[in-house]
């Protein structure tokens, strides 16, 4: 791992992890914030859940996520969950926003854009295949490598066989 990833993560993953332990301590402030969003959630979901529970899901995931890309444990993935939850929490947080003052929609805008800018971070972070090539290239690859390796094997079998017909021809 480069050194500008061992300090990067854990920078970008440290607000997700500070929100994520906020979510879980005051759940039900995030419900309340949350509400119509979780309320729309819970009737989409095949099981009974509440809006109190979905706050400390969505808490957790941020507070895992997070522990994991600072750790570089699983950061595609984890980068991948934060970016979910981060747009959901810009939209929340800008839906929410007290719009009434010049001062409240100045301090809308700024959030907005802190809130843009961590989930473009995340989403860098969950393409980033640290210099290697990805799966995709991978299985790519691998398929053309059989491929050839096939064309070969069934060059050299019809050769045989061919062999073999010439053989019992002349025999």
């Amino acid at each position: 791992m480069s050194v500008i990833r061992f300090l990067a993560r854990p920078m970008l993953a440290s607000s997700f992890v500070v929100a994520g332990l906020d979510k879980l301590r005051n759940a039900d402030d995030t419900a309340k914030q949350l509400s119509p969003v979780l309320r729309r959630a819970s009737e989409s979901l095949p099981f009974k859940t509440d809006e109190k529970t979905l706050a400390r899901v969505i808490g957790g995931a941020q507070l895992g996520a997070g522990a994991l890309l600072g750790l570089g444990k699983l950061s595609r993935f984890a980068a991948t969950v934060l970016a979910i939850t981060s747009a959901l929490n810009s939209y929340v947080e800008w839906r929410s926003a007290d719009i009434s003052t010049k001062e409240g929609r100045s301090a809308r805008k700024a959030q907005l854009l802190k809130n843009i800018s961590l989930t473009g971070g995340v989403l860098l972070a969950s393409v980033d295949t640290e210099g290697r090539p990805s799966i995709a290239w991978r299985a790519e690859h691998l398929a053309a490598d059989a491929k050839k390796v096939t064309g070969k094997q069934i060059k050299r079998a019809d050769k045989a066989v061919r062999k073999a017909v010439d053989n019992a021809v002349g025999a």
